[in-house]
């Protein structure tokens, strides 16, 4: 179920379903701890003697978001109580707290007594076990703690701070389903206190006039002790939770449009979600660096896990958008945190906590009896890749310094030792983390890694080991043609598995990950070769229905929905593929005609996208619906890369042509003809 409008500040993250019921609470990091363990907390409204939790039918929900911002704008009418709500959320930009403002108005022109009702059923840590919710009399709140996280709910109305109408029960346990029951009679009990598997209900009465209005606004602070939370509550209190709102509200305005970047050669549907792309990547991002795949916890009912880690690939292609995009300081908390969690060798496992741990995994260490490094290249290969392009785009001197022999010259030196005879890379696990093998995706990605780290090489005056890593690129370049490329078929494998004989078995699957080959330098795109391989991909690759896209490979079986005709239907729709196929019209344009035609795709990514401006890993090929985490941090990602990349051909295609048209008018008034003039090379 899409997650459909997260709001964080790096410290604390609180995603919503499409019904808008909070289902994750990530603190301190995020994507650790996740306090609801995906349980449903519930919002529910008391009228006249009738009541309906937000998920009832008889609501209508209208879930979106505050333009350019991360706070919320939620439009909710129940007809049969006569009753809308509308609610702003936010995580306050600076401080851990979670606000809500809800305001309540008659629909049916008397006088109403309505009480508005939240739920809180938490899994402090991950866990229901050992858990506390007691009413705090000093603070007039509801403090739910375990170890050392604490959790505050408070709340005023337009005539009080305080929480006066509370229930705190058992969950789960002996057939109790949880207070949130005891609210629909419009009472809560007020008990004191309760441990174990518990959770808690809130009510606010509201007293409203025909037509009028009234409103309650709510907060939960986070913090690791009481002292904490109960400091979070004072300032909250002192300054307003709805001037909170609305400062958090002017800063990710400020955030997001901090470059002056022109998007006018975009249609307004892309530019929008450009900017909501840009803050919902932002929610993802933990403080400490880790840049988290996706954090919704419904994805855990397939395996028994989740996305809420950090793969030093996701991240690296994550940080180029966050440095196309201008956000230097983000990519610099990534590299740092990738220089605390890069193995001693120089080379990265599969994937790493928020707080940089290795996580869990699924690569054995040993295959066939033989051990085996359980990697995948292209993770180490890409975080030098990126932050090459990071230092080219900031030239931040200060800052690459100590990074140099952690991320460059010890994963390099690795990368040459990791190689067979040929000099290709000796196995490891794709992208797709499900075979092992040497694949052109690792192949591309570590050629363009070489030559990061040669050019990082000579700005030091290494000039030996830029010498060497320049050698060892070109030499992969050319073992990937000879070894790789089928003439016949016109076409890359998508990966090789060495032979005892020397020589290699090709897979000649149709893989949207060979887009590799021009995207990090490896070769151009308009290489006839790389020409040849895009149009492969695009027509065995495209699905074709009335929704469209590009799969990741022939017969994905990743939350396959078609299993008989895949020659149409190929594997369900990725964005991430869709927008691959957009970079490489990009990248070979040369006029802004043929740039052009990279914009269908763009749009098609956009049109994709939830009415939020949330965007889903993969699509249902039939019906167009969100399938597996949802938002994706890539597909956001990679939607910020298509259209910078855009822009900035657009920008040198249009200067280009502008100089042209300059010359022409300059030999006209010389009275020369135009073929005596020089015509500007493109490059």
């Amino acid at each position: 179920m899409p997650r459909d409008i997260p709001v964080g500040n790096g410290n604390v993250l609180v995603t919503f379903d499409h019904l808008y019921r909070v289902r994750d609470l990530y603190f301190p990091n995020v994507g650790l701890y996740n306090h609801t363990d995906g349980h449903v907390q519930r919002f529910g409204v008391w009228a006249d003697g009738q009541f309906a939790w937000i998920e009832d039918p008889t609501w209508t929900r209208e879930i979106r978001y505050e333009r350019d911002t991360l706070v919320t704008n939620v439009r909710l009418i129940n007809e049969k109580l006569g009753l809308e709500i509308t609610c702003h959320d936010c995580v306050d930009f600076h401080e851990p707290v979670y606000l809500r403002r809800s305001v309540v108005k008659d629909l049916t022109g008397r006088r109403r007594d309505v009480r508005v009702f939240f739920h809180w059923d938490m899994s402090i840590r991950g866990s229901a076990l050992g858990d506390t919710a007691n009413y705090d009399p000093a603070t007039s709140s509801l403090v739910l703690y375990k170890e050392d996280i604490y959790f505050l709910f408070n709340a005023c109305d337009q005539n009080k701070c305080g929480i006066d109408n509370w229930a705190i029960g058992t969950k789960r346990l002996g057939g109790a389903e949880g207070t949130w029951r005891d609210a629909e009679d419009g009472q809560l009990g007020r008990n004191a206190i309760s441990q174990g598997s518990v959770d808690a209900t809130i009510g606010f009465n509201l007293d409203i006039e025909p037509h009028g209005e009234a409103y309650v606004s709510s907060w939960l602070a986070c913090g690791r002790s009481y002292k904490e939370v109960r400091d979070i509550n004072r300032r909250v209190n002192e300054k307003g939770p709805d001037r909170l709102i609305t400062r958090t509200q002017a800063y990710w305005k400020l955030w997001c449009r901090k470059e002056p970047i022109d998007l006018s050669p975009l249609p307004e549907g892309v530019r929008d979600l450009f900017y909501r792309s840009q803050l919902v990547l932002r929610t993802q991002i933990d403080n400490g660096g880790a840049i988290i795949a996706a954090n919704d916890s419904d994805i855990t009912q397939f395996g028994g896990d989740h996305y809420s880690y950090c793969w030093p690939r996701d991240g690296a292609l994550v940080a180029y958008s966050l440095i196309l995009s201008g956000q230097s300081e983000l990519s610099r908390h990534f590299f740092r945190y990738c220089g605390e969690v890069i193995e001693d060798d120089g080379y990265f496992l599969h994937k790493y906590t928020p707080s940089g741990q290795l996580a869990s995994s699924w690569h054995p260490w040993m295959v066939e009896g033989q051990k085996v490094l359980p990697i995948q290249q292209d993770e180490t290969s890409l975080v030098m890749w990126a932050l090459r392009k990071h230092f080219i785009a900031f030239r931040d001197v200060e800052f690459i310094k100590p990074l140099y022999s952690t991320l460059i010259v010890r994963p390099a030196d690795w990368i040459l030792s990791y190689r067979d005879a040929n000099g290709l890379p000796h196995p490891s696990w794709d992208l797709w983390e499900e075979r092992r093998g040497v694949h052109t995706f690792t192949v591309a990605a570590t050629i363009g890694a070489l030559n990061a780290a040669a050019q990082f090489a000579s700005d030091f005056g290494d000039h030996d080991r830029s010498q060497m890593y320049r050698e060892a690129a070109d030499k992969m370049k050319a073992a990937c043609l000879k070894f790789l490329w089928n003439p016949q078929l016109k076409r890359f494998a998508r990966m090789a598995t060495p032979l005892a004989t020397g020589g290699y078995r090709l897979d000649m699957t149709s893989d949207s990950a060979n887009y590799a080959l021009f995207a990090f330098g490896a070769f151009n795109a308009s290489d006839e070769i790389i020409e040849d391989e895009m149009k492969g991909l695009w027509d065995r690759l495209w699905v074709k229905t009335s929704v469209g896209g590009c799969a990741r490979y022939e017969r994905d079986y990743y939350h396959q929905v078609e299993r008989d005709n895949t020659d149409a239907v190929p594997g369900n729709p990725w964005v991430i593929c869709t927008l691959w196929q957009a970079q490489h019209r990009i990248e070979h344009a040369r006029t802004v005609e043929e740039l052009q035609e990279a914009l269908p795709l763009i749009e098609w990514a956009q049109r994709r996208a939830e009415k939020s401006g949330v965007l889903a890993e993969q699509f249902n090929p039939y019906s167009g619906d969100p399938i597996s985490v949802s938002p994706l941090t890539w597909s956001h990602a990679t939607f910020v890369i298509a259209v910078m990349e855009y822009l900035r051909k657009y920008d040198k295609l249009t200067a280009t042509s502008l100089k042209r048209i300059g010359q022409q008018i300059m030999a006209a008034q010389a009275g020369k003809d135009e073929d005596d003039v020089v015509k500007p090379v493109r490059t």
